[in-house]
């Protein structure tokens, strides 16, 4: 089995270049759609968030807009809720690679692959990337997205060109859809045709 990392900064389309691996049939993790369910009604974390963050969290899950007023811009808080995410996320992962140790190819969707430290667990890394100009339209025209808030959050992220330089290979999303996916479709060729076959 090959474990490909799936990165990309914010707005470069990454969840649109995930679906289309699971649209191929490459299995896929999603790591931030595993956060939301850890967190979400009835999720294994909601109690523990509660516990260290109190009022954080209702029938709904975690409030996640108070869940961010609690730890935002306070780097303890972060560390803590960081420390009890992060096991509960890989421990999903390993059973996600588990339940497909026969699958050709895996897909591990993590959008801090870098940051995070992920990359070090995965044999290759694709990096979603579009020019800085298609980002910036897209996260902006996101709801409630402020350029304040999009600038904060690149802050926190690796530069893109520094994540196209330390990946194996390059999807870009600035052209049409159709040409993405005629990217992905040859990296998944690549990737499970037999060498020498």
């Amino acid at each position: 089995m090959i474990v490909l990392g799936l990165t990309g900064s914010i707005g470069m389309g990454k969840s649109t270049v995930a679906a289309m691996f699971a649209d191929a049939g490459v299995p896929v993790f999603d790591a931030d759609a595993e956060v939301h369910r850890l967190q979400g009604p009835g999720g294994a974390l909601v109690p523990a968030i509660e516990a260290q963050f109190p009022g954080t969290t209702g029938p709904g899950g975690v409030d996640r807009g108070a869940l961010g007023e609690a730890v935002v811009g306070n780097a303890e808080a972060f560390r803590r809720l960081e420390a009890l995410v992060h096991p509960a996320v890989a421990q999903s992962r390993a059973a996600f690679l588990e339940s497909h140790r026969a699958a050709p190819l895996v897909v591990l969707d993590i959008p801090l692959l870098f940051e995070a430290g992920g990359w070090q667990a995965v044999d290759r890394i694709a990096v979603v990337s579009a020019p800085a100009d298609v980002q910036r339209a897209r996260v902006l025209s996101r709801p409630g997205m402020t350029e304040a808030r999009f600038e904060a959050i690149l802050a926190k992220q690796l530069p893109d060109e520094e994540k196209r330089a330390r990946a194996d290979f390059i999807i870009d999303t600035g052209a049409p859809l159709e040409d993405t996916r005629v990217q992905v479709n040859r990296l998944i060729a690549c990737l499970v045709t037999p060498r020498g076959g």
